[in-house]
């Protein structure tokens, strides 16, 4: 698996609490900051207050192998209930030039939720580039051991993923 290829990762978890519950959870910017590990805090730019396509926040976040590092994220994508959807760029320019356009994002993340018999079917997905990130400097130093930088990097997001999921599952099945 090589970066030019956008490799992604996703996780599922069925809710028990209605779509609407679980849709008030992920489409609080802050609440992954609580139950990632990564990611730091998150917070509204330019005076958005909630999500809406073209409305951009920014995430702080701090890994123990690259330190920490300011992104911006970018709405791209809202059906209302069903799915939250960001582009992620570096307009510090950590990774290289800086970046504001989310054509050239470092990632793509979206939550997917479908109504289930009494509950939710949450998705979590993560795809990686087209941009440079941190995988890329990773890359560029060791370049023969890309696959592994890879695999490694996709499974700790799957990590992080996970818990991220499982605390939204025990956040919104205590309200029901």
């Amino acid at each position: 698996m090589r970066y030019a290829d956008g490799p992604s990762v996703s996780c599922d978890v069925y809710v028990e609490a209605d779509p609407e519950r679980v849709w008030e959870l992920v489409t609080d910017i802050g609440l992954p900051a609580r139950l990632s590990p990564e990611l730091q805090r998150a917070e509204w730019l330019e005076g958005a207050a909630g999500p809406a396509v073209g409305a951009r926040f920014a995430g702080y976040n701090r890994h123990r192998m690259i330190g920490e590092w300011r992104t911006v994220s970018h709405v791209v994508e809202l059906v209302e209930g069903r799915v939250f959807g960001w582009a992620v760029v570096d307009p510090d320019g950590r990774y290289g030039d800086p970046v504001s356009d989310p054509e050239k994002r470092m990632a793509t993340w979206r939550f997917e939720l479908a109504p289930e018999g009494s509950g939710t079917t949450l998705r979590q997905v993560a795809e990686i580039g087209p941009g440079r990130s941190g995988l890329s400097a990773a890359i560029d130093r060791a370049p023969e051991r890309e696959e592994e930088i890879m695999a490694f990097r996709l499974g700790e997001l799957r990590t992080n993923m996970e818990a991220t999921l499982g605390g939204i599952k025990s956040l919104a099945e205590e309200a029901e």
